[in-house]
């Protein structure tokens, strides 16, 4: 797959969607549409992909870390890891590597993919037909989003148990 028939994402996050407690990795377009992606995880991959976001260093390598120390120790380069599909509402990926000349497309499950990429800082893509197909296009604007979660922060930060208590002149006629 070349570069153009890719779209360059960048990792939102990862939280825990509710009701039913289901790790989710949220996705979204660097440029463009600025369509977004989410993908249902694993738990473990969950925290390896919160983990690495935290910067937090394992004192012995877990898997994803090893993983990242054999290519090194080989002499393989990651390139770049792509969300190829989604078949029967399974998303499916590839690590894409470099060794000793040759590109090597590894097939891999999409978490591991962006556990493998945030520890190696190297670009997440999906396949452009895929985002075409199953992109969503955000609604509210993110500046906007931005705002209120700040507003919602300062009300959270500055409100005391006080400001709840009926006070005598707020029944005051007038």
């Amino acid at each position: 797959m070349s570069a153009s028939d890719s779209v360059d994402l960048e990792l939102v996050g990862v939280r825990i969607e509710a009701p039913a407690n289901q790790p989710l990795m949220q996705l979204r377009e660097n440029d463009g549409e600025r369509r977004s992606l989410s993908i249902y995880i694993g738990a473990s991959e969950y925290m390896a992909i919160e983990h690495a976001l935290e910067g937090r260093v394992p004192m012995r390598p877990l898997t994803h870390d090893l993983l990242v120390n054999v290519f090194e120790d080989l002499g393989a380069h990651l390139r770049r890891v792509v969300i190829t599909e989604m078949r029967d509402h399974t998303y499916f990926a590839e690590i894409q590597l470099l060794h000793q000349g040759q590109t090597h497309a590894i097939s891999c499950r999409p978490s591991d993919a962006v556990a493998l990429a945030v520890r190696t800082a190297i670009p997440i893509t999906a396949n452009r037909e895929l985002m075409d197909e199953v992109g969503i296009i955000e609604v509210a604007d993110e500046d906007d989003s931005e705002e209120i979660l700040v507003e919602f922060r300062d009300f959270i930060d500055n409100i005391n148990p006080e400001d709840f208590q009926e006070k005598p002149e707020d029944f005051h006629e007038k």
